[in-house]
């Protein structure tokens, strides 16, 4: 099924080089904050797999992406438009909750300062690309959201474990809060968790067989009770639900609670300023 679905995606990569997105103009607004170096280690493992994947260090952004980001990259970007963009690349329900193509905010629901939603992959790889940057990798954002609020790790963060844990039993409020009003974790990044969640670059990766009864390996352990065997730690029902989020998305699919923010490599000559504009 990956095999496939990779096949997919380069044909896919085609289209989507074609629709070139305007390249932003001006240096990376949002504050960014350094990732160190670090190690993910992944949730589910096959018998050949790494128990630790080695994470270099790269730049975040401090908040989500907002309703008023995104506002200007559709601007910039008139493909991406709400009543332009292709249903390869976005389906239906894209922006549904913007009042119109470049009015996001006359619906006393819905803000600028809110974390945009409603947007797809291939969206949300536009527009971090429009910004000089990227979609965090999986394994960079699990490394950045299992930060506490006062150390690297957050295992044994009382106050953060139980802030993560109340926001994963509790549904999303039909009116989302604006950005920002979280703690921020040991880096200086807000809403990792607590307010939305967020597009990676490599979410496919996650993928489970729609029915893996058949099946052998990794997806015959994804089965029903046997779905917690092969865990790194089979208490942290927090990853299970973004695994099981991300397991069940496709490129083009846009979610109410599903945003994006994004990631930079340290290159010298890409990587935005540290210091706010």
């Amino acid at each position: 099924m990956v095999a496939s679905i990779s096949v997919w995606f380069a044909s896919v990569a085609v289209l989507l080089a074609a629709a070139q997105v305007t390249a932003a103009t001006n240096s990376v607004p949002t504050r960014v904050v350094l990732i160190p170096a670090g190690v993910y280690r992944p949730l589910f493992r096959g018998p050949d797999d790494f128990k630790e994947v080695p994470v270099a260090a790269f730049q975040l952004d401090t908040l989500p992406v907002t309703n008023g980001d995104f506002l200007d990259f559709v601007r910039a970007n008139a493909r991406w438009r709400r009543s332009r963009v292709k249903r390869l690349f976005a389906d239906e329900n894209y922006l549904r909750h913007w009042a119109d193509d470049l009015d996001p905010g006359t619906n006393t629901t819905v803000t600028a300062h809110q974390p945009v939603t409603w947007v797809s992959w291939f969206a949300a790889k536009a527009y971090a690309t429009w910004r000089g940057g990227r979609l965090p990798t999986i394994a960079e954002w699990e490394l950045a959201a299992s930060a506490g609020i006062t150390r690297p790790d957050g295992t044994n963060d009382l106050e953060f474990r139980r802030i993560v844990a109340t926001w994963y039993a509790t549904p999303s409020p039909a009116v989302l809060p604006d950005v920002g009003g979280g703690k921020a974790n040991f880096y200086g990044v807000h809403d990792l968790q607590g307010l939305v969640w967020e597009w990676t670059s490599d979410f496919n990766t996650d993928l489970v067989t729609g029915d893996a009864r058949g099946a052998t390996g990794i997806d015959r352990q994804l089965f029903c009770g046997a779905g917690s065997q092969n865990a790194v730690d089979r208490t942290d029902f927090q990853a299970f639900m973004r695994f099981g989020f991300r397991s069940s998305l496709k490129a083009a699919y846009t979610v109410h609670n599903l945003g994006l923010r994004c990631a930079y490599d340290l290159a010298p000559a890409n990587a935005p300023s540290e210091k706010a504009p």
